[in-house]
């Protein structure tokens, strides 16, 4: 089976995530994708969840620091900024003050409605300077408690283990059989 990604919708713009949640920005991707295609889409939106900051950097996470970086601006420059960013909002945050979480919202939708979602997080707390090499975005100050690292010092085969996206993306699935199984009848 043939799935295709954004890169082969040709033509159509991308929709504006005005959601101030991750599963209303999620809803609107799929529905618009779906609507504008005609097909079943999947959409996605994730994000930080730092306690300290009232929830910021939340739905805004991808474009916390946009204000240090312009729109052509590459991955590793927005994500140096934008943790640069997480890093100075929390310079006087004691440690034990830092507990923040990835979250990730999926949802699933045909042109008309959406047909079902799931949602997954990982605690963590926010480190005062990045460590590690693997990843992207904020994951090299996402420290996970239980482990004693961040997710940059992550081997993949952890990280993917206990991400958001991958638990969001196992309950998708078998909800998706769920789904499935139930129109086959």
């Amino acid at each position: 089976m043939d799935l295709p990604g954004l890169e082969a919708l040709e033509g159509i713009d991308e929709p504006a995530e005005t959601g101030t949640t991750f599963a209303e920005n999620a809803r609107q991707k799929a529905l618009y994708y779906a609507r504008a295609t005609g097909l079943w889409c999947l959409a996605d939106d994730s994000g930080l969840i730092v306690d300290a900051l009232d929830g910021k950097p939340g739905v805004h996470s991808a474009r916390y620091a946009a204000e240090r970086f312009g729109p052509d601006a590459d991955r590793r420059h927005r994500d140096a900024a934008n943790t640069a960013k997480l890093l100075e909002a929390l310079e006087n945050v004691p440690a034990g003050h830092r507990t923040a979480r990835f979250v990730c919202h999926l949802a699933l939708a045909e042109p008309a409605a959406v047909l079902l979602e799931a949602t997954a997080a990982v605690e963590g707390v926010i480190t005062a300077a990045p460590t590690g090499e693997n990843g992207f975005g904020y994951d090299p100050v996402f420290l996970v408690p239980r482990f004693g690292q961040t997710v940059a010092e992550m081997h993949a085969d952890l990280k993917n283990s206990l991400s958001h996206r991958g638990q969001a993306a196992r309950q998708f699935a078998q909800l998706l059989g769920q789904l499935l199984r139930g129109q086959a009848r």
